[in-house]
């Protein structure tokens, strides 16, 4: 099986962009119910991961910073403290399954880097569920 079996692309995934703001990315995260999801850059590469508790970091590290200033903090100035590692779309199924024991989704990138999509552990966790009982 190739990790593509389990790509969910780009076209379906939420992620946010480098250019946005502190605030709309904790609105995309509300909105989706997320407790973190990828960024790109300007050229559709992945550049990360966003958590709430870089969010959460960011507020309690930034003296005098209001809900109001948040919209004045783009998403790049923000340290994230987890690094999601990305697996290539062309990857051993083994790098993928080492990935997303630690990690909630895999972000998939081409050879460019740039962002394909994900894979998500539940996807992969049903997969070899149904293999196992069938």
């Amino acid at each position: 099986m190739e990790v593509s079996a389990f790509l969910f692309p780009k076209d379906q995934v939420s992620y946010i962009t480098t250019s946005l703001s502190m605030l709309e990315a904790m609105e995309q995260l509300e909105q989706h119910s997320y407790s973190a999801i990828p960024i790109i850059d300007s050229d559709g590469k992945y550049v990360g991961t966003l958590s709430e508790g870089d969010l959460l970091w960011k507020l309690k590290n930034t003296p005098g910073l209001s809900f109001d200033g948040l919209r004045d903090v783009p998403v790049s100035d923000i340290q994230r403290h987890v690094h999601n590692e990305c697996v290539n779309i062309n990857a051993d199924m083994e790098d993928m399954l080492t990935l997303a024991a630690d990690q909630n989704f895999v972000p998939v990138v081409d050879d460019q880097g740039v962002f394909l999509g994900i894979i998500r552990r539940k996807d992969i966790i049903e997969y070899y569920t149904r293999s196992i009982t069938d």
